[in-house]
């Protein structure tokens, strides 16, 4: 991974490996840095930031997209698609899309790796607003068998199913419904950007994972082959929202507001509200891979001045916690012995760049998914982070 140069004190070039303002270093893939010695995930932020601004100016951007929702909404059901997991953002994006006026039809991806709490609080948090519910359950057999089938693979990248069931189920509800809007609930101020080589997703790569090391037929999961994905964001006219970007958001405000307004519950960190993505998170990435998505969300908060540098490195310096009921449950669940289980989590590395994917064809359609971006059909980080070449991007294995 190459260093950037900066100039020192005395005006003479010396290498610099980690950034000065976020906590991302030179392990980072497709980092890069200014003269200054900004990381390059830094100059996109302030780039969003610029794009999607918050206040007087960001409230008049969001607004637009509320008066369209509802014009659009006219004389059907719903105005949006709201996919909800019973976490804090999407949770607060429930409250704010009915405090403006909107009519959201929720819907949940149920991967039956819910945790107690956060669905509890999907139902807390609905049933005060009066939001009608849709759950997609896939059948849970299935859905081991997809999971075991990635973490047999050696790949990283074993909540890509998860991410794209999600976002499968929200288009087909909205073909469904015949609702030309999702709204999703992230920010990037708050969660930072996922570099590339740290997490890749895509239709094709779960079903060729699947095909390769799974058991059972793949017959309830939602996936998204190319042909339906291109259908969805080019030709049927539903939009993808993000108004998260317009609003100055704060996670552990609103924490706190979501708890005294509607009872809901936090559950221990972000992306924790889902039983395998805490495993995920918390044991498998940092124990099998050295990578601790943690720095994601506080370089996130640190760029946008929610969070000192000092007070996020302190925090990202306590290793992450692992839940050792927690892991247990996932081996006895998955069917793992102690001795496959170690043979699996000391097995080679292997890259998403291994099977096949559609990265190719993201990248030779990427003026295509340039112009579904900038319709709001496809969100600005998947057409920087899946449409660029391979050889833009520096990559670690």
């Amino acid at each position: 991974m190459e260093t950037g140069q900066i100039l020192d004190d005395e005006g003479r070039h010396r290498a610099v490996s980690e950034c000065v303002r976020c906590l991302y270093d030179n392990a980072i893939p497709g980092i890069g840095f200014d003269d200054e010695g900004v990381c390059s995930y830094c100059a996109l932020h302030d780039q969003m930031d610029h794009q999607y601004p918050v206040g007087p100016a960001g409230e008049a951007m969001l607004q637009e997209i509320i008066d369209e929702m509802k014009a659009d909404g006219k004389g059907r059901d719903y105005d949006c698609i709201l996919g909800v997991s019973g976490g804090c953002d999407s949770s607060f994006l429930a409250h704010e899309m009915v405090k403006r006026g909107l009519r959201p039809l929720a819907v949940h991806f149920d991967n039956t790796w819910n945790s107690p709490i956060a669905t509890n609080n999907i139902y807390t948090v609905l049933d005060q607003l009066d939001i009608p519910l849709e759950t997609f359950v896939v059948d849970n057999h299935e859905y081991d068998d997809i999971y075991r089938a990635f973490i047999e693979s050696g790949v990283r990248d074993i909540e890509a199913p998860t991410d794209i069931g999600f976002m499968g189920v929200l288009y087909r509800a909205a073909e469904k419904h015949g609702v030309r809007h999702i709204v999703e609930g992230h920010s990037f101020r708050t969660e930072g950007v996922s570099p590339l080589g740290w997490l890749y997703m895509d239709g094709r790569y779960i079903r060729e994972i699947h095909r390769r090391f799974g058991t059972l037929p793949m017959k309830t999961f939602p996936n998204m082959p190319f042909t339906q994905f291109v259908k969805w964001a080019a030709f049927s006219g539903i939009r993808r929202h993000r108004p998260l970007y317009h609003l100055d958001y704060h996670k552990e405000q609103t924490k706190q507001f979501l708890t005294d307004e509607y009872g809901w519950e936090w559950y221990g960190g972000h992306h924790l509200e889902n039983r395998f993505t805490a495993f995920y998170h918390s044991y498998f990435l940092p124990q099998r891979f050295g990578v601790d998505q943690r720095i994601n969300e506080l370089s996130g908060r640190v760029r946008s001045g929610q969070l000192s540098r000092p007070a996020a490195k302190a925090e990202f310096d306590i290793p992450p916690v692992i839940n050792n009921e927690l892991l247990e449950m996932v081996k006895k669940r998955l069917g793992y012995t102690e001795e496959r289980w170690k043979e699996l989590m000391e097995a080679p590395h292997r890259h998403y760049s291994e099977f096949p994917t559609y990265k190719t064809t993201f990248e030779r359609l990427r003026p295509l998914f340039w112009l579904l971006y900038r319709l709001n059909r496809v969100p600005k980080t998947f057409y920087v982070k899946f449409c660029q070449s391979r050889s833009a991007i520096k990559e670690i294995r």
